[in-house]
Order: structure tokens, then sequence, then C-alpha cells
């Protein structure tokens, strides 16, 4: 059982399909397919489904695909540490980010900016998405760290927070509303109102639901 064979595999897997992990892998699709077939013979189980438009791990495969990605984190892991132990960092960090984040207060760019001038080696791929499906990411490995919109709940397992920014929320009415130059407002006095907000699935949104509730 080779390192290559497991990682094929999992790309395999996660693309659905022998061409699109072979370019994934930027190797040559009848090698991908010639390794993984050598590895179910070794396992003695067939353990991808190749029978309808797209492949899909068999029972066997599903039960050995949390082994295959231990493995190959294990050893991604211990190259990352020989590399720091000579003072290079590599690798891959994926960042997420709500539409409204690379603001004054929070300066995202020069923070990145940072971390590439140190860890030059390290790629950084950025992505943008509202704070719902962001955090749905984090918890299955898809993005490294996010910059969200908390709602004032709990975090979910295997998430930890760290509040960067902190706003309050404000209600924006025309010059000459009653409700102009209040230092605070009532929810209730909105309560009759027609609301413009972000959609659902951010925490702007969640917040002002929840409090409307």
């Amino acid at each position: 059982m080779e390192i290559r064979q497991l990682r094929y595999l999992v790309a395999v897997v996660e693309e659905a399909g022998f061409t699109r992990a072979a370019e994934r892998l930027h190797v040559a699709q009848p090698g991908v397919s010639a390794q993984i077939r050598q590895l179910e013979r070794e396992l003695g189980q067939p353990l991808l489904d190749r029978s309808g438009r797209t492949v899909r791990p068999t029972e066997a495969g599903e039960a050995l695909l949390p082994y295959a990605r231990a493995a190959l984190a294990a050893v991604d892991g211990m190259r990352r540490t020989a590399d720091e132990f000579t003072g290079l960092l590599r690798g891959r960090v994926t960042v997420g980010l709500f539409s409204a984040a690379a603001t004054h207060d929070l300066d995202v760019v020069s923070v990145l900016a940072g971390f590439h001038e140190d860890h030059p080696h390290v790629e950084i791929t950025l992505t943008e998405d509202v704070s719902d499906r962001m955090v749905a990411a984090l918890q299955h490995g898809e993005l490294d760290v996010a910059v969200i919109g908390l709602t004032g709940e709990e975090p979910p397992p295997g998430v930890d927070l760290r509040i960067v920014v902190d706003e309050p929320l404000v209600a924006a009415v025309p010059p000459g509303d009653p409700l102009a130059g209040r230092a605070s407002v009532a929810l209730a006095a909105l309560g009759e109102r027609t609301l413009i907000s972000l959609p659902r699935g951010t925490g702007l949104r969640a917040v002002l639901d929840r409090a409307c509730a």
C-alpha cells in the first residue's frame, strides 16, 4: 500500500470521477485507475462503485475512507513539521469571508499580505459566502478559518470563535423620520415598518430574526 494510492482514492471519491481526480492531481487518468485497482487487489475488496454515471465508494470504501484521510493528514503533518524545523513553512490555508469583512475595522487584506510575506510558500485561497454555510464548511474541513457574522449563539461543536470586531446593530432611516437622531431605538418601534436586511444565512439576518421572534 502506497501513500499515492490513498491520495488517488480520496481524490476520486471527492471528485466523483476518475477524470476530474486526475486533473486535480495532475496525473494521467489511466494511472489513477491502475493504482486504485492495485489497492483493491491488495485489500481484497472493491472500494469504488463504477457502475453509475458518477463514481461512488462501496460500503468497504466508505469504511476505509476515514483511515485513508487520517494517513494522508499524518504524512502531510510530518512534512510540515520537517519544513518548520528548517524554517520553511509550506501548505495551504483556505479562508472564508462574508461580503462586508474587508472593512477598515478589519483589514483582512493587510493581514493576509503580512502572512504571505512571512510564509511565501503557503498557498492562500479565499472564498466568499454567507455565515451559515461557512460554519458548515468549517465543520466539514472545507475551510480552515472564516470571518463570519456571529448570531450570539454558542459555537457548533468543533468550531472555536474569537471576536475581532464588535459593532452595534443600527436602524438607518431617512432625514426627518420620527426615529432619526435617537440614541437608541426599541425593536418594537420598527414593528410596523418594512425592513431591508441581508438574506437568510447571514449573521446579521440571524440576529434580527431571532430578536423579532
